[in-house]
């Protein structure tokens, strides 16, 4: 793992120059699909009604996937990987307790070694990968696991390169597995009242949507030795975009059914600040001589992106783990006939938003939020959130969303249906880093989005709204 991220670092010094050499490459690979290949778009593998699974980092993330994985019916924790032996344990013993020594009570653990988890897939042979490492490891691991007959959940982001995605595109296609972004905030309460909202035609014809993900994490810098901080540090000092794209725009792209029949991403424009708190941070909480004051941390503070559709709609994207601010994601949607906005949620309608015979607002210069939203929930909540929303809630994670998530994954695969996010999806939300790169190391120059479907887009139909 730390010989990865050596050259890994490497790698990420020579971005914004790789991308101008690759229109050949991304071209080569945009063409026809092999016949021995599958389009994956509404792709649903066999059911499986048990579904050993093996896990792959059990740090910050991985280990509350491994608990939350161990409670819903149906599954096996059959292997675990880490780099760390306490942590794999650790997480082991969890899913045992849960499992009362019955249902996971065979668990292997894999560890002390960076390849160790190779080991693992070829000796435990598992149906389903669930991958929470540092990014630049997500691509070779998702890539490995299918093609050692598994199918492969990976954080987010997908992976770092264009190359990569590409990668794990034609992986996918060619072994006839899922490669799904694990993207949970998709599965946020708002988000899906919101999809649910503009699915029924609310708001108009969508034109605009915003999307972020502001998040103060300079905290992270004093993880020197182990968790996010460790690694994450690194890529600020070495890149300069947005690097965290796919939290705020996710829920966007489902609103606009991006890459799925209606519209598709087209070219991407982006910008950055300058480069200042990572540096103040590190002289003001470490020494002179630590690692993190021989840096410069020259990626922009803040990132601005602009998205222009096929349409010509626009998302436009902000990413910001540095400054001193409150979270938001934005989630903003607008529409011909009104606006669906978060941070705080709140929505404005043309007319003012009615609700049977309770006029919550007269008009579309006042929001309706707080309280006054319950009858907006009652109205519109989705009917998934209905079913899901208070077990998900209970057993926790981001508000119930990491759970929700989770949970349709082992749904889906149970009943043979395809998930609620394709491996396109998931390239086409975290293709947003790299271009971003590019097209800040070219001064804002347009950037055009590969194809990952090769045009099959038009012909993949919306998500549903499940039930």
């Amino acid at each position: 793992m730390r010989s990865n991220r050596r050259d890994f670092i490497k790698k990420a010094s020579l971005a914004g120059v790789g991308l101008s050499i690759l229109p050949n490459m991304l071209q080569a690979q945009a063409e026809k699909r092999p016949m021995a290949s599958r389009y994956m778009g509404s792709f649903a593998a066999p059911q499986l009604e048990k579904i050993r699974i093996a896990l792959i980092g059990v740090g910050a993330r991985g280990s509350g996937h491994t608990k939350q994985l161990a409670t819903i019916e149906g599954t096996e924790i059959v292997a675990i990987s880490d780099l760390y032996q306490d942590w794999a344990t650790q997480s082991a013993d969890a899913a045992k307790e849960i499992g009362k020594g019955q249902r996971h009570k065979n668990i292997k653990t894999y560890h002390s070694d960076e390849n160790a988890w190779k080991r693992m897939l070829q000796e435990v042979k598992p149906d389903a990968v669930f991958i929470s490492t540092p990014w630049e490891l997500h691509a070779p691991m998702a890539i490995e696991s299918m093609k050692q007959g598994a199918h492969a959940f990976v954080e987010v982001p997908m992976a770092t390169t264009l190359e990569e995605l590409w990668e794990m595109v034609n992986t996918s296609e060619a072994t006839g597995k899922h490669c799904m972004m694990m993207e949970n905030v998709n599965y946020g309460r708002d988000e899906l009242l919101y999809l649910n909202m503009v699915r029924q035609g609310v708001i108009g014809e969508l034109l605009h949507a915003e999307a972020a993900y502001i998040h103060e994490l300079r905290w992270q810098m004093h993880e020197v030795e182990r968790r996010t901080g460790s690694w994450r540090t690194y890529h600020y000092a070495k890149r300069n975009g947005n690097l965290y794209p796919t939290h705020g725009l996710g829920p966007v792209a489902q609103y606009m059914n991006l890459a799925r029949t209606d519209d598709n991403f087209r070219r991407l424009t982006s910008f950055s600040s300058p480069g200042r708190g990572r540096n103040v941070f590190a002289k003001e909480e470490f020494g002179k001589d630590h690692k993190w004051n021989a840096m410069d941390f020259a990626g922009g503070d803040i990132n601005t992106s602009i998205v222009k559709t096929n349409l010509g709609r626009t998302i436009m994207m902000q990413w910001d783990e540095t400054s001193p601010r409150p979270y938001t994601r934005h989630n903003i949607i607008q529409g011909t006939e009104g606006i669906l906005a978060g941070f705080p949620t709140r929505i404005a309608m043309d007319g003012g938003v009615k609700i049977g015979d309770q006029q919550l607002s007269k008009d579309h210069h006042y929001w309706v939020q707080g309280e006054q939203l319950q009858a907006v929930y009652e109205k519109y909540e989705h009917p998934m959130y209905k079913r899901l929303g208070a077990l998900a809630k209970k057993m926790g994670g981001h508000g119930g969303m990491d759970f929700m998530m989770l949970y349709r994954i082992v749904e889906c695969l149970q009943q043979g249906r395809p998930l609620d996010q394709n491996v396109y999806e998931g390239a086409f939300w975290s293709a947003i880093t790299p271009l971003s790169e590019a097209s800040v190391s070219q001064d804002g120059t347009p950037q055009d989005f590969p194809d990952f479907t090769r045009g099959e887009w038009k012909n993949t139909k919306p998500l549903d709204i499940i039930i």
